[in-house]
C-alpha cells in the first residue's frame, strides 16, 4: 500500500470537509482487525474510500472488502483513490443505496463497519446480523452523533437520526447474542461482538 498517497487522500478529504473516519476511532478498530485478521469486511458507506483503504492492510491473505456507496461522485473519487493507493484488488465498491443492496448480499462477513445514513442504522443492524459470521464484530461509527444521542436533544432537523441511533443502541444493548460496548472515541463507536 502506498502510504504517501493515503496521507494525501486523507488531507484532501479533511480540507474539503468530507466525513472520514477519525484517527482515534480508526486506532480502536485497527486493534480489533489485527487480532481478527478478517477474510471479508463489509462497509456500509464508502465516501472517498479512506476507511476501506486503511482496513485493507489488516485483511487475511486474499481477503476482500465490499463497500457500498450511493453518491456517484464519491464512488468515482473512491475508485480513483483505491487505484492510487494500489489496493483495487482488495476492495469492491457496490454503487447504490445500501437499503436496496444489503438484502441482495449472501456472503458472510467477519467484520461489518456501519458509517452511512444515521436514520437507517436499525435497518443496517438487522442486515448486519444476518450477514455476520459467528464471532464476527459489528462496528457502528458516529453512534453518539455530536453528543445529541445521550442528551435530551430534540430539535426537528436531526430528530430522525437521533431517534434511530438511540434505537440502534437499545437493540445492540438488549440483544442476548451480542456483547456490546460503546466508546467515546471520535463521534462515538459501538462495538458489538457476536457471541458463539
Amino acid at each position: 500500500m502506498r502510504e504517501e498517497e493515503l496521507k494525501k487522500i486523507k488531507q484532501k478529504a479533511l480540507d474539503e470537509h468530507i466525513p472520514i473516519i477519525m484517527d482515534d476511532t480508526l486506532e480502536v478498530i485497527e486493534k480489533y482487525l489485527t487480532n481478527l485478521q478478517p477474510k471479508r469486511i463489509l462497509e456500509i458507506g464508502t465516501a472517498v474510500g479512506y476507511s476501506a483503504m486503511c482496513f485493507s492492510t489488516f485483511l487475511a491473505e486474499n481477503g476482500v472488502i465490499d463497500t457500498i456507496e450511493r453518491d456517484e461522485e464519491r464512488v468515482k473519487e473512491a475508485k480513483n483513490n483505491i487505484k492510487k493507493v494500489g489496493v483495487e484488488n482488495k476492495i469492491n465498491i457496490f454503487e447504490g443505496d445500501a437499503v436496496e443492496i444489503l438484502p441482495t448480499l449472501k456472503d458472510k462477513y467477519d467484520v461489518v463497519f456501519i458509517d452511512a445514513a444515521k436514520g437507517k442504522y436499525p435497518f443496517f443492524l438487522k442486515e448486519s446480523l444476518r450477514l455476520i459470521q459467528t464471532k464476527g464484530v459489528i462496528f457502528a461509527d458516529n453512534i453518539l452523533y455530536k453528543g445529541y444521542v445521550m442528551s435530551d436533544y430534540n430539535k426537528h432537523k436531526q430528530r430522525t437520526a437521533v431517534t434511530n441511533l438511540r434505537k440502534y443502541i437499545k437493540e445492540i444493548s438488549e440483544n442476548p447474542n451480542l456483547e456490546t460496548e460503546i466508546l467515546e472515541v471520535g463521534d462515538g463507536l459501538a462495538i458489538s461482538k457476536l457471541k458463539v
